[in-house]
């Protein structure tokens, strides 16, 4: 069975690189009948966050990426991970060092100047030829891995190809601290392991990693696992995306107004591609998805394109479902929304002229709060010429039937009745009752009111002219 994980640490907010990593392993598991594992890799004690924890796991929720086991935390799995370290030393293929680490400054300062990479020399390392002295008194040790001193590592990365490097390249890794506690990649190989994972799809900046892990696992005589690399997001600006340039919480989205599936569509053709499809469901992704058309090279962000993903989704969501997404924005504006005019059937009025649902929540507050239009736009359309003809049409709309039909019959009528174009009127109205410029349909617009408060808000038109309309009229 395919089993993959997501496996973040946690020393920030999920952003949108390990949120594609979380979906392609999620979906990789998804198309073929396996398993996604969350793993919490919070052995970074000094940076990990019980906030950033939950960061995470909002953002997973948010994205409906559900874990079929887990999460599970490296913190909690320290008497394994000191189990497997005692069992390696005993093998031989780990062993005590007592280098200090001002020697290994030195030494790696020395290799700088004679131009070297800088590494260590293995002085600790046990040979059958070699004499080690004995160990210093009141020194802990710290433990390193044998890693093999001659041929290759080499893997078929699923997205890169072969890769391969030189284990002569690759000194021994230390794999637990002076402290006894275990570094990453160690954790790392012991997790993969125990939790028999089967593909590891994670960042290419993983991939000088790849190397020591697979070492490791081979020395232990455990399974190695498949893996996908995935090349760099790129930001709008053509930067590396990452926490300290450009990438933002995912949870952002969610604050900014984007509906998840436009997220997970967005995300999904970021170095991922099935033909010209652009818009598909996330199920449609699932039976869709595997390696081979994940492209090696760097994808680029298009805020542009998520935009538009946005706002088609919009389109085709269910009303009352946006409905219940807007109450809370609206709440937190304190906008109470009451039983009329009902928040969906705004919505379904306003859908297809906004982006995202703070757009929708914006349009929405001018029907539930006692509104003041700006004043320059009081003064730009209640002027002499149109007052009349406002005040004409307020004074019949009282009359006519409460449908958008027969209200757009009597803008008609009242326009031609003095003479004068459409947006006469249906500009001050549009700002008397919205304190926008820019609505649907004026007599839609008009028809979602409650009559009692849509005459009100445009009697108040001779109220809110400017002096200098009045003086004029």
């Amino acid at each position: 069975m395919i089993r993959t994980r997501f496996a973040p640490s946690p020393t920030g907010f999920l952003h949108v690189g390990g949120a594609r990593t979380a979906l392609f392993s999620w979906a990789y598991a998804r198309r073929h009948g396996g398993r996604f594992i969350l793993r919490v890799e919070d052995t970074d004690l000094a940076r990990s966050t019980p906030e950033a924890v939950q960061a995470i796991f909002d953002g997973m929720r948010w994205l409906g990426l559900a874990h079929d086991e887990g999460p599970f935390y490296q913190t909690q799995r320290m008497p394994r991970y000191r189990e497997v370290i005692a069992e390696m030393l005993a093998a031989g293929t780990a062993y005590h060092c007592y280098m200090q680490p001002d020697e290994l400054d030195r030494l790696r300062a020395e290799q700088r100047e004679q131009g070297r990479k800088p590494r260590y020399d293995g002085r600790w390392r046990p040979q059958p030829d070699k004499h080690l002295p004995a160990p210093p008194a009141g020194i802990e040790p710290v433990v390193r891995f044998r890693n093999p001193a001659d041929g290759v590592v080499a893997w078929e990365d699923l997205v890169k190809g072969r890769i391969e490097f030189a284990n002569s390249e690759l000194d021994d890794l230390v794999i637990a601290r002076a402290d006894g506690s275990p570094t990453y990649n160690f954790c790392v190989v012991v997790d993969d392991w125990d939790m028999g994972i089967t593909h590891v799809i994670r960042g290419d900046d993983h991939v000088n990693n790849t190397p020591r892990q697979i070492n490791i696992l081979q020395a232990l005589g455990a399974q190695v696992p498949l893996y996908a690399h995935l090349s760099m997001i790129l930001g709008d600006d053509g930067q590396k995306l990452s926490k300290r340039h450009g990438a933002v919480s995912v949870m952002q989205y969610d604050d900014a107004g984007y509906l998840p599936e436009a997220v997970l569509n967005y995300l999904a053709r970021l170095g991922w591609s099935h033909g010209d499809d652009e818009i598909f469901s996330l199920q449609q992704f699932c039976e869709w998805f595997d390696l081979d058309h994940i492209t090696p090279s760097a994808a680029q962000f298009n805020s542009e394109k998520l935009n538009w993903l946005n706002a088609h989704y919009l389109r085709r969501c269910d009303a009352g479902r946006l409905a219940d997404l807007v109450r809370p924005r609206l709440a937190a504006r304190d906008v109470v929304v009451g039983e009329t005019p009902s928040l969906a059937a705004i919505i379904e009025l306003h859908r297809d002229r906004v982006g995202n649902l703070n757009e929708l929540a914006d349009v929405a507050e001018p029907f539930y709060i006692d509104l003041q239009p700006r004043s320059e736009l009081l003064a730009r359309h209640l002027t002499p010429e149109t007052l009349p003809l406002l005040d004409d049409f307020a004074a019949r709309l009282g009359e006519v039937p409460w449908q958008a039909a027969a209200i757009a019959a009597l803008i008609k009528e009242c326009v031609a009745r003095h003479g004068l174009k459409m947006p006469k009127l249906a500009m001050p109205v549009r700002v008397l009752l919205t304190g926008l410029e820019q609505t649907p349909s004026v007599d839609a617009l008009i028809a979602l009111f409650p009559r009692a408060t849509a005459l009100e808000r445009l009697a108040r038109a001779g109220r809110l002219a400017s002096p200098a309309t009045d003086a004029a009229a």
